[in-house]
């Protein structure tokens, strides 16, 4: 890892895949991305409501699509400078935040996150002044 090495805090349900807990949903562009982000040397902390059998089917679900996760709901270094149940990230990406572009379906069923407009912000985030930048959070560009 470098020293501009981000932490991405990145939701499953309606994030990594379409909705459909208790099962896993589908890819909507997440994948290439998430594998791009890695190979840059970020690291993604999977942030997820999931726990038991259906957190255990996310990570492999993540691990069998070669999504290399650093962490698992829990920052590994932040229990020394901080009990906060808040998970400290430098970029959150979650179809529940505002800001966060999503995509609709006409069926009515739950939007999920546009990872192309993701994927485009991410490059202007990390092509120049990335940690002033990724405080800004996942909004702020216009598409």
């Amino acid at each position: 890892m470098n020293k501009e090495s981000l932490i991405l805090a990145v939701d499953f349900d309606g994030t990594i895949v379409t909705h459909d807990y208790p099962h896993i949903g589908e890819d909507r562009g997440a994948i290439e991305t998430l594998k791009w982000v890695t190979s840059l040397g970020h690291r993604i902390m999977l942030w997820t409501m999931r726990d038991g059998v259906q957190l255990e089917d996310a990570v492999l679900y993540c691990h069998q699509q070669d999504i290399k996760l650093w962490a698992v709901n829990k920052n590994p270094g932040q229990w020394t400078w901080s009990k906060s149940n808040k998970q400290y990230a430098n970029i959150y990406i979650d179809d529940a935040a505002i800001g966060c572009p999503l995509i609709y379906l006409e069926d009515g069923k739950a939007p999920y996150v546009d990872w192309k407009k993701v994927r485009r912000h991410l490059e202007h985030i990390f092509a120049g002044g990335q940690v002033l930048l990724a405080k800004t959070g996942i909004h702020g560009i216009d598409y």
